[in-house]
């Protein structure tokens, strides 16, 4: 049954370890740093309940009311749901986030598609994953992932130095596996569990079969220790830092401290060829809703930028168009291959609609790598006043107040209280700490460049370009059989 904000946040008390700042944390809910994002999910949860939102945001199956972002996609319809569901969501908490459920439980649907090798360890583990996609579906938790390691010194394998700088099994009990290591997680302290997963690439040898292993942990688990990164939110003004203070997403590094994770959580383990299919398969949903969120950052590029050109009367110069441009480009760039992937959409091995790869994938190196520039632009447009304008104290102060909306006031139309706003929001978009911690996010959250162009590698079919250039350059058929291998 779909739960209220509430509930998720009664769900939260439940005695986990969380430090932030060298404190340990005991009601994450009030927490300066984390109450902003918590109220963010909360609100979703809320909102699958308002008559406004529901049918929008939920779906009816065996006379259950579920969320329609935990539904395995089957027809294009789905996606169009998701897509339209996160389009009210973010209208009405009025920013993006990012880690809130939909854009990781794409996970456990590649792990569904891969039931045949899960089964060839224990029939138990292709079980355990049926029962955990209908168990999202029917208890709608938060779930995230747990991917990246510390690694160590990545020239010499996990066992060569600090075993535990990868999460690996340790042993195994009648109740179930024991697991030691840690991860780093966004969202970790404020959800319900997480999918943990292997994250070394070769998996050339056995020997690193202890670190082959997948399961569901309870983030309030016994063992599970959660040491956040230092917060945005509470940091500044809020009016100075509107999107820091409303949408900070928090990290930590999660330690699992000899963490019992039961039989029926486990989906594999000492198995490294289900950690090489869950390596090449993870993304094949998620990202859609992942790239999803960059067509909302343009989104918010674009206003910004074309904002502050109509305060300023710049935007009939045919330079600043052109600007404006590019970064309509940019969005209709992400737009267009997220439309291209659910319109070529294929049936997945296990009986899912798949966005199309190749189409999804090159979208994601799209929109990633081109960010940086985009924001580039978009400080351009918004001009130097983003990094040198007082803040809202100066503002409303009596001696320096007076001369700040003198000179901050444009026309008659766009006063000083406008322009200061719009100027505020710009830096945190583009210019805060928070818009520096976003960037390297965006680069790194689901792998970094290299792994998103060999996605697009192994997912293009090159077999069209090699037929075209054979024929047209007039090349033995002989070649053939060597373009295979």
């Amino acid at each position: 049954m779909i739960r209220t904000g509430d509930e998720y946040r009664a769900g939260l008390r439940d005695g986990r370890e969380v430090w932030i700042d060298g404190e340990r944390v005991r009601d994450i809910t009030r927490h300066p740093a984390l109450k902003p994002i918590i109220d963010v999910k909360a609100r979703m949860y809320d909102m699958q309940h308002e008559a406004a939102y529901q049918d929008r945001l939920t779906y009816v199956e065996d006379n259950q009311r579920k969320p329609i972002f935990y539904r395995p996609p089957r027809e294009q319809k789905d996606w169009h749901d998701k897509t339209k569901a996160i389009d009210l969501v973010l209208k009405d908490i009025g920013g993006v986030v990012t880690r809130v459920g939909d854009e990781t439980i794409g996970e456990m649907w590649s792990l569904m598609d891969g039931r045949d090798v899960l089964a060839e360890i224990d029939p138990r583990f292709a079980d355990n994953i049926d029962r955990h996609v209908r168990a999202v579906i029917e208890t709608d938790v938060f779930h995230v992932s747990a991917n990246t390691d510390p690694k160590g010194d990545r020239s010499r394998p996990p066992q060569e130095q600090d075993p535990d700088m990868m999460v690996r099994v340790t042993r195994e009990t009648d109740a179930g596996i024991i697991v030691r290591g840690a991860k780093y997680e966004t969202a970790s302290a404020y959800a319900d569990q997480a999918f943990l997963k292997p994250t070394v690439g070769a998996w050339s040898s056995e020997k690193l079969s202890d670190y082959a292993v997948g399961c569901i942990v309870k983030m309030g688990a016994p063992g599970v220790k959660h040491i956040c990164r230092s917060g945005f939110a509470g940091k500044s003004s809020p009016a100075d830092y509107p999107l820091a203070n409303r949408f900070d997403e928090v990290e930590a590094l999660v330690v699992f401290d000899d963490v019992l994770i039961p039989w029926e959580d486990v989906f594999f383990y000492r198995h490294t060829r289900a950690a090489q299919h869950v390596r090449a398969t993870l993304h094949r949903y998620s990202a859609f809703p992942y790239v999803l969120r960059l067509l909302y950052n343009a989104d918010m590029m674009i206003g910004a930028a074309m904002w502050n050109a109509k305060q300023t009367g710049l935007d009939k110069l045919q330079s600043v168009r052109e600007k404006l441009a590019d970064l309509a480009c940019y969005r209709e760039g992400i737009n267009a291959h997220l439309t291209a992937s659910i319109a070529m959409a294929e049936t997945s091995p296990g009986g899912l609609l798949m966005p199309q790869q190749s189409m999804l994938y090159a979208g994601r190196v799209f929109a990633c790598s081109q960010l940086p520039a985009m924001m580039h632009i978009a400080r351009e447009l918004c001009g130097g006043q983003i990094c040198i304008t007082p803040n809202a104290d100066a503002f409303a102060a009596e001696g320096s107040g007076q001369w700040l909306n003198k000179f901050y006031s444009l026309n008659d139309q766009w006063q000083a209280d406008d322009r200061r706003k719009l100027l505020a929001f710009a830096r945190d978009l583009l210019n805060s700490d928070y818009a520096g911690h976003r960037l390297t996010f965006v680069q790194f959250a689901q792998a970094p460049h290299f792994n998103h162009l060999a996605a697009v590698y192994n997912s293009f079919d090159f077999a069209g370009p090699l037929d075209f250039v054979r024929k047209s350059a007039g090349l033995s058929d002989r070649i053939l059989g060597g373009a295979e291998r």
